[in-house]
């Protein structure tokens, strides 16, 4: 599909079978980079309570432009750095002012 046609259309760059999980950003302190925590809720391996379990994801942020308490999708791409593979797609949320 040509650049041309994927505009017609609608469609996004980004493959069809990538990845992606929706958190929020705890960071915001390094350059083009955001940490984004994932939370999720899942049974217990052998008791089947219900747990939250949680993990950070250091994702690519090329404009700077996400702030912490955002909540953003990020998306699995090339490896960027050594603990960054992950690119923010959108933004979800923006953070509330307290």
């Amino acid at each position: 599909m040509s650049e041309q046609q994927q505009a017609a259309t609608g469609a996004t760059a980004r493959p069809k079978n990538t990845r992606t999980l929706v958190g929020r950003v705890v960071s915001d302190k390094r350059s083009k980079t955001v940490t984004v925590l994932v939370e999720r809720r899942a049974a217990h391996e052998l008791y089947g309570k219900i747990v939250a379990k949680s993990r950070k994801y250091h994702a690519h942020d090329e404009k700077g432009e996400y702030k912490m308490g955002d909540t953003v999708e990020i998306a699995e791409g090339r490896p960027i750095s050594k603990t960054k593979s992950w690119v923010v797609t959108r933004l979800i949320e923006k953070a509330k002012l307290v």
